[in-house]
């Protein structure tokens, strides 16, 4: 079903803090005579930088998905005949964990082409029209239909319309669409700030710290003191060697990640292409299965001894700056069959992410700052070597443990490329009751009820395996919600790494976001609100708006802002993509101030043109406290990921309207 979507670019207040109406593509049409009666005809989209136009190719056994490109065509048998069909550009494919599915999309500039083979040899022009929706990583506009009349000559011009199309009916349904909206001044649009690299760098100093604590790792702390006590032949010199060690330990870890920056310049997809292979990820699952048998005891993965030996003793014989880089090389090798499994969970979470050369590297090298950080200490004072418990069966608790976590992630490499083939062997709830079988499993361990291999016999439970033991209960019956089908099921803590909500066994309810009752017409949406006497947000969405989605299940999940949400507001979500047609009588044609006529024949078309009517802003998510009266009860808001920004701005929404 075809439909005609456009937006306003009418700007009725002079505030033009509150303004945000975009218009990030650029079309233009051209022909080229290739024979007597065979043209092609040229469609060419330049897009502002981070802005994405989606293929052509609709994505099948889904409703919430991209918007894809589409061409039509006046053709008759009478006048033209279309060969073959519309064609388009190799572009960029990948994976998207919100639509769950591999998204085609194109970007900076974009040309599609579609031969023609003329009848009537008097034809002077062709029309044509293409629909589409472009989105970044913040948020999409509702789908917009551009016209087009194409002189065969060569001349190609945009189709404004026909002015004698508007009737008086007409007027009179676009004058039904504006609403009074006052406040305006008081409350202007919020500007969104971006996130650094700092959380990534903490995550990755958080796994070198566990890595500290390996068997792997532990042992290599009275190799570094006698090293150094060796070495340093004076105060000032020990301390240059152990700055130096530290830093040498960092730049490794570091140097790792560089082959992916050169790979991501070659090709900006690569990374992302790796992280969705489906091969890979099933590769990965089964290493961290493997990993994770070896970390229980079963059997010992190691390098070889060689490696080792060889560069230890080219750290001993050689000294100076090149000796303490063997010996940081031989502390990276030596404690790889520990370290390995935690990178490469740094990496597969990198790699998962936009940006991910960048992110990775940050991850490494917080990472290394934590493994260089204490052996460069160790290094500088030798003496607290003396403070350290002793190597035994602790390490080896520690390992089995590390086991019990290499086996949780394993399934997350599994889950990716279910998501990607649509296998259903891991929907989200079976995903959790994984993890809570390997929760009670970690449980029983650690309270001394299972043992393994290389386990010493338990005389006393310490204090710690106590600790970690009800931590660990704790998290399986944090778990425990993600099995049933309410509202708190979304497990925030653990946003990303269960398959999302709507890939479930359960049935779900398409009426609202999280199941919330929301109404999907502005009218309605006001009539309940005065009856329950209660202030209203506007959801301006879309079914292929992508941070719609993260913030509904990361941010709406939220205990308290589901609470408000569901109790406190009458939450009105208006969906600018719905391909549902209006019944005849509400359809009509609305003429914008650049003198082009538009249709406006679906859902769509309507909430649309009404939020950038009176609010002056054209993309999606993006929020609007009222009251009943049309009084703005706080600032406009977009995407923003913070919670606790957002129930503020909820919280604030409530005062005022209480005022």
């Amino acid at each position: 079903m075809r439909y005609f979507i456009f937006l306003l670019t009418t700007i009725l207040f002079s505030n033009s803090l509150f303004s945000q109406t975009l218009d990030p593509v650029k079309w233009k049409a051209s022909v080229q005579n290739e024979t007597e009666d065979v043209y092609t005809l040229s469609f060419e989209a330049t897009l502002e930088k981070g802005w994405h136009l989606y293929s052509q190719k609709e994505a099948q056994g889904d409703e919430i998905a991209p918007t894809p490109t589409e061409f039509t065509f006046n053709t008759t048998p009478e006048t033209y005949t279309l060969i073959g069909e519309t064609i388009e550009p190799k572009g960029i494919e990948k994976f998207d964990n919100i639509f769950e599915m591999n998204v085609k999309y194109f970007e900076d500039k974009v040309i599609f082409t579609q031969k023609i083979k003329r009848i009537n040899k008097n034809l002077k022009e062709v029309k044509a029209e293409v629909f589409f929706s472009v989105c970044d990583d913040e948020k999409c506009l509702a789908p917009e239909t551009v016209d087009f009349i194409i002189n065969l000559s060569g001349k190609a011009v945009e189709n404004k319309g026909d002015l004698s199309s508007i009737t008086a009916e007409d007027k009179q349904k676009s004058e039904a669409l504006y609403v009074a909206i006052k406040g305006k001044e008081t409350f202007p649009s919020e500007e969104v700030e971006e996130k650094g690299y700092f959380t990534i760098f903490a995550l990755g100093f958080l796994g070198g710290l566990i890595a500290l604590l390996t068997p792997c790792v532990f042992p290599m702390i009275p190799l570094t003191v006698s090293f150094f006590t060796k070495g340093a032949r004076d105060r000032k010199k020990g301390l240059f060697n152990a700055i130096l060690y530290g830093i040498f330990i960092f730049v490794i870890y570091v140097l790792l990640s560089l082959p992916f920056h050169v790979l991501d310049s070659l090709d900006p997809e690569i990374l992302n292409n790796i992280s969705t292979n489906v091969t890979l990820n099933i590769v990965f699952f089964i290493i961290f299965i493997v990993f994770a048998i070896s970390f229980f005891g079963y059997f010992e993965i190691t390098l070889p001894a060689s490696w080792s030996t060889k560069l230890d003793s080219k750290a001993t014989s050689i000294g100076g700056v090149i000796g303490i880089f063997f010996m940081a090389l031989t502390l990276a090798l030596v404690s790889f069959s520990c370290t390995g499994p935690i990178l490469g969970s740094l990496l597969g979470g990198s790699l998962s992410s936009d940006g991910g050369a960048m992110q990775l590297s940050f991850g490494m090298g917080g990472f290394g700052l934590a493994l260089a950080l204490p052996f460069a200490l160790f290094a500088l004072f030798p003496n607290w070597l003396n403070s350290l418990p002793k190597s035994g069966g602790w390490l080896n608790s520690v390992k089995v443990v590390l086991g019990f976590i290499e086996l949780a992630l394993a399934f997350k490499f599994l889950s990716n490329a279910d998501l990607v083939e649509h296998w259903g062997i891991l929907k989200r709830e079976i995903f959790i009751a994984i993890w809570i079988i390997i929760g009670i499993g970690l449980t029983l361990y650690l309270f001394g009820k299972i043992r393994f291999p290389h386990d010493s016999p338990i005389q006393k439970l310490s204090t710690a395996r106590k600790t970690l033991g009800v931590i660990t209960l704790a998290f399986v019956i944090y778990l425990v919600p993600g099995l049933t089908n309410t509202a708190y099921a979304n497990l925030k803590l653990l946003s990303g790494f269960p398959p999302p909500l709507f890939y479930s066994i359960y049935e779900k309810e398409a009426h609202g976001p999280l199941g919330l009752n929301a109404y999907t017409d502005f009218e309605e949406g006001v009539k309940a609100a005065k009856a329950q006497n209660k202030p209203i947000m506007i959801d301006f969405t879309g079914w292929a708006c992508v941070n719609c989605r993260k913030m509904e299940e990361q941010v709406w999940s939220y205990p308290e802002i589901i609470e408000i949400l569901k109790n406190k507001y009458v939450l009105i979500s208006l969906y600018v993509d719905d391909r549902k047609a209006l019944s005849e009588k509400d359809q009509f044609e609305f003429l914008k101030p650049d003198g082009r006529v538009k249709s406006i024949r679906t859902i769509g078309d309507k909430w649309a043109t009404f939020q950038t009517l009176n609010f002056q802003n054209n993309s999606q998510p993006y929020y609007v406290l009222l009251d009943t009266d049309m009084n703005l009860l706080n600032y406009t808001t977009a995407y923003t990921p913070d919670t606790n920004e957002y129930l503020e701005w909820l919280k604030t929404g409530l005062k005022n309207f209480k005022k």
